[in-house]
């Protein structure tokens, strides 16, 4: 197997029978998918991740061959498999909702696809005991599928995937529909599979833990754009743009917007109820005076101080007391400034509290386009 590659994948769904209007529609550029290259490694664990309607499973069925391109290619090596039929690409697809027979039995169902290539009787059988002790569903083979529960029907998809000996896995949101406690479950599962397996795995999901605890590296997609590709380190710790900064994180990115100002002669970031945050030095090359951007910092990388050395001075609005963690809200005019602290005495509504941002962690973005504002790289 070698690794797999997108090369300016488009694809377009037409909204009208009349092909006339096709062209139209491509100028407009009316796109599920738009302009997608991915470079995936043989062997590899990726995930595609974003919000419902983003393009992912359209990108994962078109690897399938269960959808064809608009414009582009897909490569295997040097083989360009974009037209051949899906049977022939080396391909399993696991599908959210498991596509199962209900009359058949287990057996059955994980056997179906290598009956139906009229493999010999004992090839169907041992390919089908050696899948289903992976999968831990070999006490299940006698029973009906209707039968079995959501994470058991699971596990029997994918091991229907796996049975064909795959070069590459397709993983449809497998999990989407269990509770969270099978789908901590299955995601250990998974995880144990693909290392002992070990052949390219792509799963999609709009669940970023289940990106960020599976993959390799993750592929972003809003409305059918790529907006990064990287390790999930990457992903959260050095965001392209407003939308994967906001994505990715569990509790969310503080996002605020400023206006760049001065105390004296140093410059700071005017909040909008016109509390100050001074400006790390790495962006004094990049802002000016009187611009509105928005900052960005994730609530675990803001620090309670006691000393005379902080960024602002603010005021508690809401304080939560989870145990090993507490949850430190900052209410500025219609948004929040949220911190989470391991030790930290008990706060009150009106508290003041000095803080204290981890510089390396603070992010700088445009305001109009949403990107990043990289501070210049030191010497």
């Amino acid at each position: 197997m070698a690794e797999l590659r997108l090369n300016h994948v488009y694809k377009m769904y037409e909204n009208t029978a009349k092909k006339k209007r096709k062209a139209a529609s491509l100028k407009q550029g009316n796109y599920a998918v738009k302009d997608l290259s991915l470079v995936i490694p043989d062997g590899e664990f990726i995930g595609i991740l974003g919000p419902s309607g983003c393009g992912k499973s359209t990108t994962l069925r078109m690897i399938a061959g269960l959808e064809e391109i608009t414009k582009g290619e897909i490569q295997i090596g040097d083989q360009d498999i974009s037209r051949l039929h899906p049977k022939d690409r080396g391909i399993g697809l696991a599908f959210e909702d498991y596509a199962l027979y209900p009359p058949l039995s287990v057996y059955d169902n994980i056997a179906f696809c290598l009956k139906a290539h009229k493999l010999p009787k004992e090839e169907v059988r041992k390919r089908v005991l050696e899948i289903a002790g992976i999968m831990k569903v070999e006490t299940l083979l006698e029973e009906k599928v209707s039968a079995l529960s959501g994470g058991q029907k699971q596990r029997v998809n994918i091991a229907r995937a796996l049975v064909r000996n795959p070069d590459i896995l397709l993983l449809d949101e497998p999990l989407s529909h269990l509770d969270g406690k099978m789908r901590q479950i299955l995601r250990g599962e998974i995880k144990r599979l693909h290392k002992m397996i070990g052949c390219t795995t792509i799963l999609v999901t709009h669940d970023q833990m289940e990106a960020m605890s599976l993959a390799d590296r993750i592929a972003i997609m809003k409305l059918g754009v790529l907006q990064q590709y990287g390790t999930p380190e990457e992903i959260y710790n050095d965001p392209v743009n407003l939308f994967v900064a906001d994505f990715i994180g569990e509790p969310p990115m503080n996002l605020l917007t400023v206006r760049v100002g001065r105390k004296g002669e140093t410059p700071v970031f005017v909040l909008k109820n016109q509390e100050t945050i001074k400006v790390p030095r790495k962006f004094y090359p990049v802002i000016k005076d009187g611009e509105e951007y928005i900052i960005g910092i994730r609530p675990t990388n803001i620090e309670i101080v006691n000393g005379e050395t902080y960024d602002a001075l603010l005021e508690v609005d809401v304080f939560e007391n989870l145990g090993e963690e507490k949850i430190i809200s900052i209410r500025i005019e219609d948004t929040f400034l949220t911190i989470v602290a391991e030790d930290t005495e008990v706060l009150e509504k009106g508290d003041k509290i000095r803080i204290k941002m981890k510089e390396d962690r603070f992010y700088l973005f445009d305001k109009t386009t949403g990107m990043r504002i990289r501070e210049p790289e030191r010497r």
